[in-house]
């Protein structure tokens, strides 16, 4: 007998899942990344009725109810009417996005989120931002509670919109009584990411300020999709972090990584990556540094105490993202082409990172400034 057509499966799966308990759950950004993984486990779970999948393009989950539109188009509030949970994923985090437009973009839809799922009746939102909002600094705890103060500034990459949607966050249920809001703040993400810190291991030398302390802790993206599934079926509320249990000294990293370090004085690679940035030659500002300089590593109490755990260690993480950038070459944030790659891994980092701040103050004094 021939198996059944995939439109008439999918028809039965809905039947299926219709008639099963468990809440309606709805996810933004569906189509891709993050979204899309939690799209397909939330697609294949007993204990959730359905999945609504909202994007500006659709994606493969045939079990999903799709939507297509932008977040931030209110019109939302009518596709999300009948959820009982909305996962909100459309957040722009890429390096490469102009960053006014990806802080019009990332506030701009969270608030529409938030006000139209209050609207459409549904009584819990799960945001997912990031442990960077605590902030990298040199006298916090190790690990830090999850909840310690949000000591973070807007000087890293995207930063400064994850602190807004956590403002956000903390203000939607006085503005709008019995809508729930939890957020999810996932260590270092490692699994398909392109950020400034999966960035550093794709350099020929591992930046060390003089000094400085970094400890590394991270977080598969399949360890963050079962938290936000947890999230999403309500057996984990409030505020919490997700990410490897324990952490990792900057020796432990080196030794398992192989990539030597190159360290430098605080003022020289501080005032060289802004100078950098301020011209365009990196993506990253100056701000992203101390993200490697200071330890931001956070306890995952509150997961361990609804029962979840993680299924990826630091060092198993490490070595994936090793894995992942093989052949990519970076320096100072900025990603080079083969031939740059070979003329900066002949010369070295410390080589590359220097001549190009020299190359800054040359310009600077052709232009007079």
């Amino acid at each position: 007998m021939s198996s059944p057509d995939p439109q008439v499966r999918a028809a039965r799966n809905h039947s299926t899942r219709s008639a099963a308990r468990g809440p309606v759950v709805a996810v933004t950004g569906a189509a891709s990344g993050i979204g899309d993984l939690l799209t397909r486990r939330l697609a294949e779970s007993d204990e959730v009725k359905q999945v609504i999948a909202i994007d500006e393009r659709r994606g493969e989950v045939s079990e999903a109810q799709w939507h297509i539109l932008d977040v931030r188009d209110p019109a939302i509030a009518e596709k999300l009417r009948g959820a009982d949970v909305v996962v909100h994923l459309a957040v722009d985090l890429d390096l490469e996005t102009d960053p006014a437009a990806r802080t019009a973009y990332n506030v701009r839809g969270t608030q529409t989120v938030l006000t139209a799922a209050a609207a459409a009746g549904v009584h819990r939102v799960v945001l997912c931002t990031s442990a960077m909002v605590y902030g990298a600094l040199p006298d916090n705890d190790i690990p830090l509670s999850e909840d310690a103060e949000l000591r973070a500034t807007a000087e890293a990459t995207g930063v400064g919109d994850l602190l807004e949607i956590e403002r956000l966050a903390r203000r939607a249920p006085r503005a709008h009584p019995g809508l729930n809001v939890t957020v999810v703040r996932p260590a270092v993400l490692v699994g398909g990411t392109d950020t400034a810190l999966t960035r550093y291991f794709e350099s020929p030398r591992l930046l060390v300020v003089a000094g400085s302390r970094p400890t590394w802790q991270f977080c598969h993206v399949d360890d963050l999709v079962s938290a936000l599934e947890y999230a999403a079926l309500e057996k984990v509320d409030g505020e919490f972090a997700v990410g490897c249990d324990g952490w990792l000294e900057q020796e432990e990293v080196e030794e398992l990584s192989g990539i030597r370090r190159m360290e430098l004085p605080s003022a020289v690679a501080l005032g060289a990556a802004a100078r950098l940035h301020r011209i365009g030659l990196t993506p990253s500002p100056a701000g992203d540094l101390a993200y490697t300089m200071y330890p931001w590593v956070v306890s995952v109490g509150r997961l361990h105490d609804a029962g979840w755990r993680p299924q990826w260690t630091n060092e198993e993480v490490l070595a994936a993202l090793l894995e992942e950038v093989q052949g990519r070459h970076t320096v100072a944030g900025r990603r080079l082409g083969r031939k740059d790659a070979t003329a900066a891994g002949a010369a070295g980092a410390t080589v590359a990172l220097l001549g190009t701040a020299a190359l800054v103050r040359q310009m600077r004094k052709r232009r007079g400034l």
